[in-house]
C-alpha cells in the first residue's frame, strides 16, 4: 500500500518534492499546502511543472490539511524567520498522530546539540503525545554535509581533521524573494561594508552548526567551541546577471564562510562554502580539483578525498542541489515511519536508498 503523503510548501525545494511525489509509486499525495494565495486551488500537478491532473487542489488550510489524515507530511516550506509559527504548525501535526519529514527549520538537524531547548523539547513531547516521528535533514544538501563525512570515517583507521565544501556558481539560483535573498541575505551586489543577514553574529552558527554536531556525536567527539568565519570578494567590473540584478564594480560578487568545529585550538571539523556569481570571480580561492560540487576531505589514514557533482536534468548545479536536498527528506520516509515517536536526527535512522525511485531508461 502506498504511502498518503501531503506536501508543505511549494517552493525550490517543496515543488521538487512534490513532483518526486506525484511521480513515484510508494507515495500517494493526498494534499498540498501552499502560504502564497495565488497558489490556492491550483491542482498539484500544475504547481510542480506536470502535464497530467492530479485532481488535488492546494489549499492554506492547516485545518484541511489534518483532515485528510495523511501518514507523513513532506515539509519543504522555507522557516527563516518564522520558526516559532513553523514549530507551533508542525507540532498540530505530531499531536494529530502524522510523522513530519522537514528541512523547514535548520536548527533541527541535531535536535541533542540544538541550543533552543525550548523548540526541541516543544516539538519531542507533541511526537510523543500523538505516537508520531520529527526529522529533519539539511539544506545544503543534508547528504553531504553530515551522512556522507560519517559514512568516509567509517573506512578511517584514524583521522584529524575533516573539510567538507560546497563550491558552486549561484548565477542561476533563482529562488523566491530573489532580491532579498540574493541581496540582504547573501549580499550579492551589496557594498563589501554592507553586513549580509548570513554573516551577522551567530547566524552561520545557526544554520550550519548541526551538521557539525551530528559528525561530532557519531564519531564519540564533543566541540570545545564553534566559531564562524567569512570572506567576500569585490566584482573588478560591472555586469549583468540575468533573472537578478547588475553587479556593480566593488560590491560583492562572491564570498566564502567557514564554521569550524574545534577542540584543543584546533579545527576538527570544517563546513565551507565558496560561493560566486562567475567562474573568474575570486580566484584567490578554490575553484574544486573536479569544478563544481560537494567535497570531503578527511585528513588520517588513509587519507580520503570524495567528490560529488550534483547536475539536475537541466544540467544545472543548482537544480541538482536542490533536487538532492528534497530528496533526502522524500526518500527517507520510510525509514521515518518506522522509527520510534519523538524527535529523531539522521543518527536515529538506518541508511536508506531510492526504494521507489527506479525507472527503465528510455
Amino acid at each position: 500500500m502506498a504511502i498518503r503523503v501531503v506536501q508543505f510548501g511549494t517552493g525550490f525545494v517543496g515543488g521538487l518534492a512534490l513532483r518526486t511525489i506525484i511521480e513515484r509509486r510508494d507515495l500517494e499525495l493526498v494534499g498540498v499546502w501552499v502560504s502564497n494565495p495565488a497558489k490556492v486551488g491550483r491542482d498539484a500537478a500544475e504547481l510542480a511543472g506536470l502535464s497530467a491532473r492530479t485532481g488535488i487542489r492546494a489549499t492554506d488550510s492547516i485545518d484541511e490539511i489534518i483532515a485528510l489524515k495523511p501518514d507523513v507530511i513532506c515539509s519543504g516550506a522555507g522557516g527563516d524567520n518564522r520558526e516559532r509559527w513553523m514549530t507551533d504548525v508542525h507540532c498540530r501535526f505530531l499531536e494529530a498522530g502524522i510523522d513530519v519529514v522537514s528541512t523547514s527549520i535548520v536548527g533541527m538537524i541535531d535536535p541533542v546539540e540544538c541550543p533552543d531547548r525550548e523548540m526541541v523539547e516543544k516539538l519531542d513531547a507533541a511526537a510523543k503525545r500523538g505516537g508520531s516521528t520529527y526529522y529533519t535533514s539539511g539544506i545544503e544538501p543534508g547528504f553531504m554535509s553530515d551522512a556522507l563525512p560519517i559514512l568516509l570515517t567509517g573506512i578511517s583507521s584514524y583521522w584529524h581533521s575533516i573539510r567538507i565544501q560546497e563550491i558552486l556558481d549561484y548565477s542561476t539560483y533563482r529562488p523566491s524573494e530573489i532580491e532579498k535573498i540574493m541581496g540582504d541575505i547573501l549580499g550579492f551586489g551589496r557594498p563589501l561594508d554592507y553586513e549580509p543577514y548570513l554573516f551577522r553574529g551567530g547566524r552561520l552558527k545557526q544554520v550550519w552548526s548541526g551538521p557539525l554536531t551530528l559528525i561530532a556525536r557519531a564519531c564519540g567527539l564533543k566541540f570545545d567551541e564553534i566559531e564562524e568565519r567569512s570572506w567576500r570578494h569585490a566584482a573588478t567590473e560591472n555586469y549583468e546577471i540575468p533573472g537578478f540584478t547588475r553587479i556593480e564594480k566593488n560590491t560583492s560578487e562572491a564570498f566564502r564562510f567557514e564554521i569550524a568545529g574545534r577542540i584543543a585550538g584546533r579545527d576538527v571539523v570544517v563546513i565551507e562554502h565558496l560561493t560566486r556569481l562567475r567562474t573568474e570571480a575570486a580566484p584567490q580561492w578554490s575553484q574544486g580539483q573536479s569544478g563544481p560540487g560537494y567535497y570531503v576531505h578527511i585528513d588520517g589514514d588513509p587519507n580520503l578525498s570524495c567528490h560529488i557533482g550534483c547536475v539536475g536534468r537541466d544540467g544545472d548545479e543548482q537544480t541538482g542541489a536542490i533536487l538532492a536536498t528534497a530528496m533526502r527528506v522524500v526518500n527517507a520516509i520510510p525509514a521515518v515511519l518506522a522509527a520510534r515517536p519523538g524527535v529523531i536526527s539522521m543518527l536515529d535512522l538506518p541508511a536508506f536508498a531510492s526504494c521507489g525511485g527506479y525507472r527503465a531508461a528510455p
